[in-house]
């Protein structure tokens, strides 16, 4: 089945031309199935390109997808048009009534402040709070998993000596978990932080499972009990160059950062990287939409009463 976009939306075109099965609110509204209704909090500066990668992601599954973008109400976004914004955002008011049967948070380029110095913060933690009883399944990316981890079980982040960036090998830890259903042993995924979430601080809650960590990159894949929470301490859904282009932009504004390791061939900056991880972050989230969402939601979403 394919992704329902909405009409007009500017990653249409890109989906298209890759051979992305979507389709349009004209003609998923012709057709007599619910889709499951997916809400993506996208706090990242460079929205647009955020919701091309998160519908290519979610796009490789038999089931029918919905997605509603939801910005900050207490924060302005510098980088994408208000035009874009008012037409195909929605803010937490909006929705606050309304229950969904999956939710993404993204990562945000803000990982260097305190949690609680982030302007937004407040607002977050309320849809984060709201999530527990709203939504099915909560998937939480880079920061987003940080920011989940801290709220929910008071897990820190921790700074770094110096940025982690890269293509870093994880280990699978438990494949009969239903989540890594398909997983190799070893898989690739991309990073680009300069905080993390330690295994010592998440062992000490039981109700958290470590499934997959790097040798080099600490723990990357997170899960409650029951699924309704997961996180994420990587970017899955990046693209071939979006390293590149993080490299490059602070190279440009004199950063002097580090190449991105076990990336590029050869360690050529200007080389175009090969694409290692995309099989693992279809497969991620397709059993994410199947086992956690599809498999539990119920089949009608009620709104809360007036």
């Amino acid at each position: 089945m394919p992704i329902k976009i909405q009409n007009g939306l500017p990653a249409r075109a890109i989906l298209e031309s890759e051979n992305v099965f979507i389709m349009d609110e004209d003609r998923a509204e012709s057709q007599d199935i619910r889709p499951l209704e997916i809400l993506i909090l996208n706090l990242m500066p460079l929205k647009e390109d955020t919701e091309t990668q998160l519908l290519r992601a979610l796009s490789n599954t038999p089931l029918q997808v919905e997605c509603t973008y939801m910005t900050m109400s207490t924060h302005e976004s510098t980088h994408t048009s208000a035009s874009h914004l008012n037409k195909f955002y929605v803010t937490f008011p909006e929705i606050k009534k309304k229950h969904f049967d999956g939710m993404i948070i993204t990562g945000a380029p803000v990982e260097l402040m305190e949690f609680e110095e982030v302007n937004y913060w407040e607002e977050l933690t309320r849809i984060m709070e709201w999530s527990k009883t709203h939504v099915t399944s909560t998937m939480h990316l880079c920061w987003g998993a940080q920011a989940g981890l801290y709220y929910h079980y008071g897990i820190p982040k921790h700074l770094r000596k110096e940025k982690l960036s890269g293509v870093y090998t994880q280990k699978a830890l438990d494949k009969r978990v239903p989540l890594l259903r398909s997983f190799d042993d070893y898989f690739k995924c991309p990073h680009s932080r300069y905080t993390e979430v330690r295994e010592e601080d998440i062992l000490k809650h039981p109700e958290l499972r470590i499934l997959a960590k790097s040798d080099e990159a600490g723990v990357f894949l997170v899960m409650n009990q029951d699924g309704s929470q997961i996180f994420v301490q990587g970017h899955p859904e990046y693209d071939r160059m979006t390293l590149s282009n993080e490299y490059h932009r602070d190279l440009n504004k004199g950063l002097n950062p580090a190449l991105p390791v076990h990336y590029y061939e050869h360690d050529d900056p200007f080389s175009v990287p090969p694409l290692l991880w995309r099989n693992m972050a279809n497969t991620l989230y397709t059993n994410w939409l199947n086992y956690y969402v599809y498999q539990v939601t119920p089949y009608t979403l009620e709104e809360d009463a007036e």
